[in-house]
């Protein structure tokens, strides 16, 4: 009888049973599917370059779309950089665990495809028990980036793991739902100045309080040391556009509101789909992910996003707007 085809299987992470198979996978060069307080990862060891490479296979992610490796200590994050700075340890205490990731200079005995090629290497400590639970049990870190095939839509749940690599051979590790659901700020610390390289919960105001210097976030188009800065990036396999409030809908068109004034004066006619988010930045970052899956799921012709008015001056919105402009971007 020929083997089985290997397969991906969901196994509840609150189970002790299942994170000692999921550190005996990590030690044997396999993957698992982690759940962290952002989004879902897809995790393997992060000093084990036959892990790294099956991440990046997997995943079909560019050689050059550098990953974040997991602590569960800031002690096992000192291992990973060749100097450690006293602003990475004023952000560590303050954002630790948490959805910040800090970029330094890489140690050498990380290895170049942990990082993407670079000399660089992202780091944060995830907060989520049972994450924090299995980097403690496997003793070492881990990169993990998100648990879906390149560009398309990240997990927040362990079904949309399941989606994306019901083929593969993978442990997913269900902690749940996401609680914030966007992916963690990324903030560079080897320059003269603090750099958000990609913008979270953690927002360059409050980095700038912590550290009491200027921080600055540029707009990103290109791949850099962060992950998720290509310009087309967490989109559904439907078209995407956003669009006014006046310009939304249409026959079987999906329609997402974000703090829309008056949702109502959205044409109903036709419409497949339809879910209209309140005004407040955390509860869609952690609705967002899941509401596109669910739009992409429903047969829509077209998803029409309606982006919400913001202050130039405010902060607040900022990852919620970045992973909109990358999900609607055509190239």
């Amino acid at each position: 009888m020929a083997d089985p085809l290997p397969g991906a299987t969901v196994r509840s992470g609150f189970d002790p049973a299942v994170l000692a198979d999921a550190v005996i996978r990590l030690r044997t060069s396999r993957l698992v599917g982690m759940p962290t307080e952002t989004v879902y990862g897809l995790a393997g060891a992060t000093l084990d370059p036959a892990a790294l490479e099956a991440i990046y296979e997997i995943k079909q992610r560019p050689s050059d779309n550098p990953l974040i490796a997991h602590v569960a200590s800031v002690d096992m994050a000192r291992t990973l950089c060749r100097s450690w700075t006293a602003e990475a340890d004023r952000l560590v205490v303050a954002c630790w665990p948490g959805p910040l990731a800090i970029v330094l200079d890489r140690a050498d005995a990380v290895p170049a495809i942990a990082a993407g090629g670079r000399d660089s290497i992202a780091i944060r400590m995830p907060a989520h028990s049972v994450a924090l639970r299995l980097i403690e049990s496997f003793g070492a870190p881990v990169s993990a980036p998100s648990a879906n095939r390149s560009g398309s839509i990240s997990p927040t749940e362990a079904r949309h793991v399941l989606a994306d690599f019901a083929e593969e051979d993978l442990l997913v590790v269900d902690g749940g739902p996401c609680r914030i659901g966007l992916e963690s700020t990324v903030v560079d610390l080897r320059g003269e100045q603090p750099v958000v390289l990609r913008p979270g919960a953690v927002t360059a105001d409050r980095i700038a309080e912590i550290l009491g210097v200027p921080v600055t976030q540029p707009e990103i188009i290109d791949q850099v040391e962060s992950p998720g800065t290509a310009s087309r990036h967490y989109a559904p396999i439907t078209p995407t556009r956003l669009c006014p409030l006046e310009d939304a809908g249409g026959d079987g068109v999906a329609v997402i509101t974000i703090a829309a004034e008056d949702p109502n004066a959205a044409p109903a006619a036709g419409i497949r789909f339809r879910v209209d988010l309140p005004d407040d930045p955390t509860l869609v970052a952690a609705m967002l992910y899941s509401t596109l899956h669910a739009a992409d799921l429903s047969g829509a012709s077209r998803i029409d996003i309606v982006p919400p008015r913001v202050d130039d001056a405010s902060t607040a919105w900022n990852a919620v707007l970045d992973r909109l402009g990358r999900a609607a971007a055509t190239d």
